[in-house]
């Protein structure tokens, strides 16, 4: 169970991410309210998940699922770039995550 929190508040991150560049510096209403919702939710989720994960192991999944999933949506809704360097980075994320996920935790 542990895992699929970590997973949640990894989404959550995404969201309040992603809804942090839509508000605009905290201009427009429903973003920001997005922003905090989802910040609080990832933030409560990683703490379930750290409960029974090494915190290492938990924060460093968390932030990874973050960052690679808010590149992905840059590219995909900002068109920010897709160079080949930048790809192979996001690559060595998922990598990183894969490893903790099977050599780092319980």
């Amino acid at each position: 169970m542990s895992w699929l929190y970590l997973l949640l508040a990894g989404v959550f991150e995404i969201i309040w991410a992603i809804a942090l560049k839509y508000s605009e510096g905290f201009s427009r209403a429903l973003p920001t309210g997005i922003v905090f919702t989802a910040g609080f939710a990832s933030f409560w989720l990683l703490g379930l998940a750290a409960e029974r994960l090494p915190i290492g192991t938990a924060y460093a999944v968390w932030t990874g699922i973050g960052a690679l999933g808010t590149a992905v949506l840059g590219m995909v809704l900002f068109a920010e770039s897709s160079h080949g360097l930048r790809l192979a980075s996001i690559a060595l994320i998922v990598i990183g995550i894969a490893g903790l996920r099977l050599f780092g935790a319980r």
